[in-house]
């Protein structure tokens, strides 16, 4: 594809990642509630759910998931209901690994355990009910793509999708990294950690309920 085309999206990316939106603040909720660790295997999960959108952007299917109120009503429900279940049970553990009484310590994983492949499957759950992303797909992908280029338009649009991930890796990365060294501070007196957590279970529950409220676009 024409490499003006794919610096003009690079470009576009850049800016849409820049600018915190749902991912972010998810990212940011898993970052306060469970640790670094835990955020960026979010991260790496709701890139490869991203990914599975774009493969259905570049299948036809995401057009029909944007055209058709009922499908969108279904994929946005259901994410929803999983935000706000994920944050629910964050507030409910949020004492967790925690022992003592006024000059309790936290534990060595001042946290509820959580598997990497949990926090991989939450985040995969997460990026593939996202409707939001999945009309933003269907409807900026095909503006990039050359219809005269060298490349079928659904290798295009593969190609520009896969790219938008890697921006969103790296930003919402970032953003995983930073909340992580603030929980750090907040490690050190449990009372604040435990509120701490209870506050990225509130951006969790926050999100999902935002996401329900949305209309179709």
């Amino acid at each position: 594809m024409p490499t003006a085309h794919l610096l003009a999206f690079v470009a576009a990316s850049v800016v849409v990642v820049a600018v915190p939106g749902p991912s972010v603040l998810f990212t940011i909720g898993r970052a306060l509630t469970a640790g670094v660790r835990v955020a960026l295997l979010t991260v790496l999960g709701n890139g490869i759910g991203l990914a599975a959108q774009v493969l259905l952007v570049a299948a036809g299917l995401g057009g029909l998931v944007a055209a058709s109120s009922t499908a969108y009503a279904a994929v946005k429900y259901v994410g929803a209901a999983y935000l706000i279940w994920l944050g629910l049970d964050a507030i409910r553990h949020r004492r967790d690994g925690l022992t003592g009484a006024d000059e309790l310590v936290p534990t060595a994983d001042a946290g509820r355990t959580t598997g990497d492949l949990d926090a991989l499957r939450t985040g995969v759950l997460v990026g593939v009910t996202n409707p939001k992303s999945i009309v933003f797909f269907a409807a900026l992908l095909p503006q990039f793509v050359d219809p005269g280029a060298a490349a079928p338009q659904w290798a295009q649009l593969v190609i520009l999708g896969m790219v938008f991930v890697l921006i969103a890796l790296l930003g919402d990365s970032l953003w995983a990294v930073a909340a992580g060294s603030a929980r750090g501070w907040f490690a050190s007196s449990p009372q604040r950690l435990a509120r701490l957590r209870g506050i990225g279970g509130l951006l969790i529950c926050g999100l999902g309920i935002g996401v329900a409220a949305r209309s179709a676009p």
